[in-house]
């Protein structure tokens, strides 16, 4: 355990910074992956529709 002021100071923000940071790392993973979903999704369903325009 530090026994400086500023070395209590880091030690006690430090894990509250990496958790925020392993969560923002988790909620950007999920939002690009629904986002990229959802452009595929997209995608497919023009392609689906074009088919069906064509039968």
């Amino acid at each position: 355990m530090p026994s400086s002021e500023w070395g209590n100071i880091v030690f006690s923000v430090t894990p509250t910074i990496l958790v925020g940071l392993l969560f923002w790392f988790a909620m950007r993973a999920i939002i690009r992956a629904d986002r990229t979903e959802r452009k595929v999704y997209a995608r497919i369903e023009a392609e689906e529709r074009a088919k069906a325009e064509k039968k």
